[in-house]
C-alpha cells in the first residue's frame, strides 16, 4: 500500500491543483467573461469530446494496462502495444470519412436555437481525437507505475491553458472564435507532451504483428470500450441531451452545478491511477488476499478523504453560489443530489479495477448498457418536465443503480465487499458533520465565511478520523506529520 498511498497522494495534489483553476474559470472567469449562451457552447463541445472519445479509444487505454503485465516476453508487449497504438487512428479513418461525407446530417442536429454551435462542431471531433490518444499515451506510463506527470497534464495543464485564454478573451486580445481554436490547439499539444514522456519512459519497438492472445485482446477491447463509453454517457450525456431540449446557456448553468459536486470524486480519480494496475497485477497473480485488503484500506481512505470534500462543498454551497453572477444560479438541491453520488463514487473504493480487469467486465458491461438506456429513457421524460433538475434527477438515479450492483457482482463473484465497522462510523460522522454545520451561517463576506468554516469544519472532522482511526492510511499521514 505504499507505493499506492505516495503515488495517490502525488495524483491528489495535482487533481485537486487542476480542480482548484478549474473552479477559478468555472465560477468566475468563464462566468464574468463569456456570455451564458457563449458559455454554454464551450461547455457543450468539451462534453460532447468527452462522451465520444471512448468510441474512438476503442478500449485500448483499458487494454494495455490490463494485458501488459500478463506477458513474459518483451516481444509480446511490444505487440501489445504496437495494436493499441494503431487501433484509434483506424477507428478515427472511419469515423473522419462517416463525419466529412455526413457533415450536412450532422449539422441538422443543431437546427433551431442552438444554431450558435453549427461553425464550431468539427472541433469536436479534433478534441475527441486528442484526448482518445492522450489517455492511450497515459495508460503507458501507468504500466510503469507512473502515472503523475499524466494525472498534471490531465487535471492541471489545459485548465491553466484556458485561464490564460479566459484572460486574453477580457482584454480583447482574442475573440471568441480564436478562444475556441486555440482551447482545441491546446488538447493536441497536450497529447503529443504525453506521448513524449511515455516515450521517454520506455521506447517502444512497434511490431506489427498481433499479439499471442490477440483473440482475446481484441475481444476484451471492444468490450471495454463499451463500457467506457457507458461510463462517460453516464458522466456528460446530461449536459448534451440539455442542449438538444433547452437553450444553451443550460448547459453552464447545469454545468456549474455539476463541476461543484464533480470535485467530490477527486480522490476516487487520483488512487484510480495507481490502483488500477496493482489491482490487475493482483488479478493476474491471484492473490486475492492481497486483493480484498486494497479494496478495503482504499475504500476506508476514500471515504474519509471524499467525506471531507463533501462537507466542505455541501456546507459551503449556499456562500459558493453568492459569489457567482445572478445569471448562472440555481437551486442547490442539484449540488446535493450529485455530491452524494460522488460520494458513493469513492465508498465502493477500486471497485472499478477489480470488475474491468477480471473475467467479469462482460456481465458489469451489460450491466452498465443497461444503465444507459435507463439514463436516456429518464433524462428524456425528466428534462422536458422539470428541465435542468430533470438531468439532475437521471443522473442520480442511474449513477446510483450502478454503483450499487457493481459492488453486489464484486460480492457474489469474489466474496468480498469494502465495508467494515469504520465504514459505519465514518458515514455517521459525515451526516452528524452535515446537520450540524449545513445551517451555520457567521453572515460575514461569502469567502470569508466559507474560509472561517471550512478550517473549523476540516480540523474537526480530521481530528475525529484520527482519532477513531477511521482510515489506516490517513492516520498514517497524520502521524509522520506529527513526528516532524
Amino acid at each position: 500500500m505504499g507505493i499506492v498511498l505516495k503515488q495517490s497522494f502525488k495524483n491528489l495534489v495535482s487533481t485537486y491543483a487542476g480542480f482548484g483553476l478549474g473552479a477559478i474559470n468555472v465560477l468566475f472567469l468563464y462566468p464574468n467573461f463569456m456570455t451564458p449562451e457563449y458559455y454554454g457552447l464551450v461547455s457543450f463541445i468539451l462534453s460532447a469530446s468527452m462522451l465520444f472519445w471512448p468510441l474512438m479509444a476503442l478500449g485500448t487505454h483499458n487494454t494495455l494496462v490490463k494485458f501488459y503485465s500478463s506477458y513474459s516476453k518483451q516481444e509480446e508487449k511490444e505487440k501489445l502495444f504496437s495494436f493499441v497504438l494503431v487501433l484509434p487512428l483506424l477507428v478515427g479513418l472511419v469515423l473522419g470519412l462517416i463525419g466529412y461525407f455526413g457533415y450536412s446530417f450532422v449539422l441538422s442536429y443543431f437546427n433551431g436555437e442552438n444554431e450558435l454551435v453549427k461553425p464550431y462542431a468539427w472541433l469536436i471531433f479534433v478534441i475527441t481525437f486528442a484526448m482518445a490518444y492522450f489517455e492511450l499515451f497515459f495508460s503507458w506510463s501507468k504500466v510503469f507505475l507512473k502515472s503523475t506527470f499524466g494525472n498534471i497534464m490531465r487535471e492541471v495543464f489545459h485548465r491553466a491553458c484556458i485561464m490564460i485564454l479566459l484572460g486574453l478573451l477580457y482584454i480583447n486580445v482574442i475573440d471568441i472564435p480564436l478562444f475556441l481554436y486555440i482551447m482545441t490547439a491546446v488538447y493536441v499539444l497536450r497529447t503529443l507532451l504525453m506521448m513524449v514522456f511515455a516515450f521517454k519512459l520506455h521506447s517502444p519497438k512497434l511490431q506489427f504483428k498481433l499479439p499471442e492472445n490477440a483473440s482475446r485482446v481484441i475481444k476484451y477491447s471492444a468490450l471495454i470500450f463499451i463500457a467506457g463509453s457507458v461510463a462517460m454517457m453516464l458522466l456528460d450525456l446530461d449536459k448534451v441531451m440539455i442542449e438538444y431540449y433547452l437553450p444553451i446557456e443550460n448547459v453552464a448553468i447545469y454545468g456549474i452545478s455539476i463541476y461543484i459536486a464533480s470535485v467530490i470524486a477527486v480522490p476516487s480519480r487520483a488512487m484510480h491511477q495507481i490502483t488500477y494496475p496493482l489491482t490487475a497485477q493482483l488479478l493476474n497473480d491471484k492473490d486475492y488476499a492481497g486483493l480484498k485488503n486494497l479494496y478495503q484500506r482504499s475504500s476506508n481512505t476514500l471515504l474519509i478523504v471524499g467525506g471531507l470534500i463533501f462537507l466542505l462543498i455541501i456546507c459551503n454551497v449556499g456562500e459558493l453560489y453568492e459569489m457567482i453572477p445572478q445569471d448562472y444560479h440555481i437551486g442547490f438541491s442539484i449540488v446535493i443530489l450529485i455530491g452524494i453520488v460522488k460520494l458513493y463514487e469513492n465508498l465502493i473504493g477500486n471497485n472499478n479495477s477489480i470488475l474491468f480487469n477480471s473475467d467479469y467486465y462482460r456481465l458489469v458491461l451489460a450491466i452498465g448498457v443497461l444503465c444507459a438506456v435507463m439514463a436516456v429513457v429518464l433524462n428524456i421524460l425528466l428534462i422536458p418536465k422539470f428541465g435542468v433538475y430533470g438531468a439532475s434527477y437521471a443522473t442520480f438515479i442511474a449513477f446510483f443503480t450502478y454503483n450499487t450492483v457493481k459492488l453486489i457482482v464484486v460480492w457474489k463473484k469474489f466474496k468480498m465487499h469494502p465495508f467494515s465497522s469504520r465504514t459505519w462510523v465514518s458515514l455517521g460522522l459525515i451526516a452528524l458533520f452535515t446537520l450540524s454545520f449545513y445551517f451555520w451561517d457567521f453572515n460575514f463576506q461569502p469567502l470569508l465565511n466559507i474560509a472561517l468554516k471550512s478550517v473549523i469544519l476540516g480540523l474537526l472532522f480530521v481530528g475525529f478520523s484520527w482519532k477513531l482511526k477511521l482510515s489506516n492510511d490517513v492516520s498514517q499521514v497524520i502521524d509522520t506529520y506529527l513526528k516532524r
